[in-house]
């Protein structure tokens, strides 16, 4: 069983490969301006810190996380909370990017097209909610996955 489970992210790995390129590309003109990176193995993602540009927080694409800060495990709020949608607890950016890196694996290149088709960075896009929803509960990183809880509107 466990040599399935790591067939299953050896697939999901390759299959969110050209992702995982851009992100390095920007991962090493980032180091170029200081930024430096570490292999974070429970978010199975090359984290690279302090990279200088961006309007602040974490960029994901595919097993690379861009982050403007130094800690990857800061908290934060939901993007339901900051948008006024309801109270909820604050979460770990990590764990929010870790679903992002787990949604990258299942949808490879269709990804970024269906990610920016349901709104982008907005707290109605599903694909962000899921990753909410996952950092609190530890479950539910699939966009479309029953565990997915909405705030009253």
């Amino acid at each position: 069983m466990l040599y399935l489970r790591w067939l299953w992210l050896a697939l999901g790995v390759l299959w969110t490969l050209p992702n995982t390129l851009v992100g390095l590309m920007a991962g090493a003109a980032a180091m170029a301006q200081g930024a430096h990176w570490h292999w974070r193995r429970a978010d199975m993602a090359l984290v690279f810190h302090g990279v200088p540009w961006g309007p602040g927080g974490a960029l994901t694409l595919g097993n690379v996380i861009l982050y403007t800060g130094s800690d990857l495990d800061s908290p934060c709020l939901t993007y339901a909370h900051r948008a006024g949608k309801g109270e909820e607890p604050a979460i770990l950016l990590s764990a929010h990017e870790r679903a992002h890196v787990f949604q990258y694996m299942a949808l490879g290149p269709l990804f970024l097209p269906l990610y920016f088709m349901h709104g982008g960075v907005h707290w109605t896009n599903r694909f962000e909610r899921a990753a909410d929803v996952y950092a609190i509960t530890g479950q539910g990183w699939w966009p479309w996955s029953k565990a997915l809880h909405w705030p009253d509107l």
